[in-house]
């Protein structure tokens, strides 16, 4: 049958496609291919020091030994699946535990809910002896507050060196940075001077060199224009100092409904990135700023309300495959007990059950909102307090643990369909859903939830899994 489109047309248009594709492919690159913390842990300026994540990771651990000494207590106070089958009697527990100790494996198959509840305390506490916190940032914002010039002027240079000290003492956490003040126009001023003297400092102290996933967060963008001057900042402070070009990053924070639609009615979200002239790698969703920002009143204002639902999926319509890591917020009722010990005294047993019973309120409505996040697809959030760190790492092993098997089985399955249709000369064209099962286990690594051991059991290598990358898994078992 003679066809229509000549050889001159095709070409014509398969130019016109190619050059499509190439800008398509420029503007949304992918996810990230970075690890990405599963929290942000903001703490003022006033009091960071560079043994502070040392310090914030004990204060997490007392509060764990304090509220949930036992992996039955702290299964019960966060409600884990069959919780409650598990014994209060402190002999029983002793050899509950003994047995999971000597025959984990038999107990895994035959009661995954006791298994959950014992390996998730185990890791949660190896977690916070290894690594309490793998993101923190130094904040000059809302944890910092309007002080004198003079006293912002001189954190700005002290927090520089503390950062210094930490990254020479190696006690800084994975991630770290700081937050800024917002470009608002009474407040552009004291921002602009903060982040000069901080950064100037820190290239003084190290000799132009950066923390290891360090980043500036720039809090109430409302504007591509601000994130355009953060850059411009970005450029000169580069330029007069000894760091390298294009090394300086950013994180915007998404906290009012102008971050979203502008005036008139266009997404401002990827004109963000735009603006950022690929330096931005987050951006992170300030729940209360943004409920109090639509009128929702005090007692609403709540990681779960629709607003922030919406909200949230905004952002990720608006990131997705642009490279760009997404946070959530935080929950802001801490887990603190009413009552102190005086000194030289110890609380009464009423007292002290009325401590758990605070913490563990607590603890359970930060475990919903973090399982609310990941359902979203949110695998990062704020905390504010150590007290809050157990959950965090509570509720994101949990979510990875509750479905290891069946994923290391679907992963393992579909590589092996996926190899073999590449095979035989088949098209594959569902590389993203391989891609989303192998960013599972990397998610699940990253943060201790699964092991070693446990992403091999999907019959991939520790090396092709570190490779991040799905296609090239097929691609290397073509070759071989």
């Amino acid at each position: 049958m003679k066809t229509t489109l000549t050889k001159q047309n095709l070409s014509a248009l398969y130019k016109e496609i190619g050059e499509a594709n190439d800008a398509f492919s420029e503007f949304y690159p992918g996810e990230p291919t970075v690890r990405q913390a599963v929290h942000t842990v903001y703490g003022g300026a006033q009091i960071f020091k560079a043994e502070t994540a040392s310090r914030l990771g004990e204060l997490a651990r007392r509060s764990l030994e304090e509220s949930a000494p036992d992996f039955a207590s702290f299964a019960k106070a966060l409600k884990f699946p069959g919780s409650e089958r598990l014994p209060d009697d402190p002999d029983q527990l002793e050899r509950l535990s003994e047995k999971l100790q000597h025959y984990e494996d038999e107990i895994r198959k035959s009661d995954p809910e006791i298994w959950l509840a014992w390996t998730v305390y185990q890791r949660v506490q190896a977690k916070l002896d290894k690594e309490p916190v793998e993101d923190f940032r130094i904040d000059f914002e809302d944890g910092y507050g309007n002080r004198p010039d003079e006293e912002e002027d001189k954190d700005a240079v002290r927090n520089a060196k503390e950062v210094a000290k930490g990254m020479a003492s190696n006690t800084l956490p994975p991630f770290i940075g700081i937050r800024i003040k917002p470009f608002t126009p009474d407040l552009k001023q004291r921002s602009l001077r903060t982040l000069d003297l901080f950064l100037s400092a820190l290239a003084e102290e190290t000799g132009g060199k950066l923390p290891p996933n360090f980043v500036v967060t720039i809090p109430k963008v409302v504007s591509a224009e601000e994130v355009t001057a953060l850059v411009n900042a970005f450029e000169l402070i580069e330029a007069g100092t000894s760091f390298k070009k294009d090394s300086l990053k950013l994180e915007l924070m998404i906290e009012t409904p102008q971050s979203l639609i502008t005036s008139t009615g266009e997404v401002l979200l990827p004109k963000l990135i735009t603006a950022s002239r690929g330096r931005c790698v987050g951006a992170h969703f300030g729940v209360y700023d943004y409920t109090a920002s639509v009128n929702i009143t005090a007692d609403y204002q709540s990681m779960d309300h629709p607003a922030c639902d919406f909200a949230r999926h905004m952002m990720k319509v608006s990131f997705a495959s642009m490279g760009i890591n997404i946070s959530d917020g935080a929950t802001n009722i801490m887990p603190i007990g009413p009552h102190r010990a005086e000194k030289g005294k110890e609380l009464s047993d009423q007292q002290a059950e009325e401590n758990r019973e605070t913490v563990h309120r607590a603890w359970r409505l930060m475990f919903d909102h973090v399982n609310h996040s990941l359902r979203q697809g949110y695998y990062q959030g704020w905390d504010l307090h150590p007290a809050q760190f157990p959950v965090r790492y509570a509720a994101v092993y949990l979510f990875f643990l509750r479905t290891l098997d069946q994923a290391s089985h679907r992963l393992k399955t579909f590589v092996e369909r996926a190899a073999q249709a590449t095979l035989v000369g088949d098209v594959f064209d569902d590389a993203a859903t391989g891609q989303g099962l192998l960013n599972y286990f990397i998610r699940g690594m990253n943060c201790g939830a699964i092991t070693i051991e446990e992403a091999k059991a999907t019959g991939l290598t520790l090396e092709e899994i570190r490779g991040r990358s799905f296609v090239k898994i097929l691609e290397n078992r073509r070759k071989s």
